[in-house]
């Protein structure tokens, strides 16, 4: 077997910078960021080169406490000034992955908690907390391996969009984090990667890891997933998420929804995979989430050796699209599997966290 267990996001050895594995290397190079400065930490989310909603989140974690402990004061009040300022930028360097938001707010909610300490100890609790959001991220994931994995049977072939695999998280990742759980155990997969244009997510990044991993990987153009699911080889579709609305209404990688819509067809079921802090339980409907639009260039010329486009053709090119929760078969979270009716499904997760 494969070993591949990557280090994505940690903090430097002095614990005042962020390491991340620049994926917009991979596959030909392993190289690694050291993130020490605000705009560099905004670069690195802005650019993909950290990315993957848990990752982004973990890192979003580790960037505040870095930035944190460079401001220089005992007095609360300046010092939770700059820290508003830094969450504010960061937070606005993706807007649809709810991950980046919900760790930075869970860091504020933390420093307000604990405004009548001294500053010095509040960034030792920051230090702590955004090192126990990467443990539950890796608790998080190996759940939702699991409980994906009682969805399949040993030779299923599965095909997947995007990536959300360990690079998008921790350790085993949530669409295939079944797969490679199931490998582990000696099971055996056929799994189908979209290449997920425009960014090549699912060729350069989920081909790897599984390839890494030892599971049995086919790399498909986008538009082969029709064929591929109409000769019989693939029993079900796992893809990851970004934003999940109340109503299960799910925001993935452009091209999620036509997956779908495909798999329903021909009477595949579609399971969406991600933490339950990628549930947003104040966004009613996929109707009212932000999708983040790219750089036009990514389709004309990028991973091209020249540009396939003439620099004068408008180019459309959102990052994400909505799968309408009606062709969602199934939610698989680390608290179990949700069905519909999913706004009941989804608000009993957190009912039972509450408790």
């Amino acid at each position: 077997m494969r070993e591949f267990t990557p280090e994505n996001v940690r903090l430097s050895e002095d614990g005042r910078s962020v390491v991340i594995l620049d994926q917009r290397k991979l596959p030909n190079r392993v190289e690694y960021l050291t993130l020490s400065t605000a705009e560099e930490m905004y670069d690195a989310i802005k650019s993909l080169a950290v990315r993957g909603a848990p990752a982004i989140g973990i890192c979003a974690g580790y960037s505040i406490y870095c930035l944190a402990q460079k401001v220089e004061t005992e007095n609360f009040n300046t010092f939770y000034g700059q820290f508003k300022k830094d969450k504010d930028y960061l937070d606005s360097s993706r807007p649809t992955a709810v991950n980046l938001s919900w760790a930075l707010n869970r860091m504020e909610k933390l420093v307000l908690k604990n405004k009548e300490k001294a500053v010095s100890e509040i960034i030792c609790l920051m230090g702590a907390e955004a090192k126990k959001i990467q443990q539950e991220d890796m608790e998080m994931c190996k759940n939702i391996s699991e409980y994906g994995l009682s969805l399949l049977k040993d030779g299923d072939g599965v095909l997947t969009h995007c990536n959300a695999g360990p690079l998008a998280t921790s350790r085993y990742g949530t669409a295939i984090g079944p797969m490679i759980l199931g490998h582990e155990r000696g099971m055996n997969f056929r799994v189908f990667a979209d290449e997920t244009r425009p960014l090549l997510q699912g060729a350069r990044l989920t081909s790897y890891e599984l390839y890494r991993a030892g599971v049995d990987v086919t790399l498909i153009c986008d538009n082969m997933a029709s064929l591929v699911m109409k000769n019989g080889w693939v029993q079900a579709c796992f893809v990851g998420c970004d934003r999940i609305a109340a109503n299960g209404d799910a925001a993935n990688k452009i091209g999620t929804s036509g997956v779908a819509i495909l798999a329903k067809h021909y009477g595949i079921p579609m399971y969406v995979l991600g933490p339950t802090s990628t549930i947003d339980m104040n966004c009613k409907t996929g109707d009212e989430i932000v999708i983040e639009l790219r750089e036009e260039d990514e389709i004309r010329s990028k991973y091209y050796k020249e540009p396939m486009a003439l620099p004068e053709i408008k180019c459309y090119n959102p990052a994400f699209d909505v799968t309408d929760h009606e062709l969602i078969t199934a939610i698989v979270t680390e608290k179990g599997i949700c069905r519909a009716p999913y706004r009941e499904s989804l608000a009993k997760l957190f009912e039972s966290n509450a408790e």
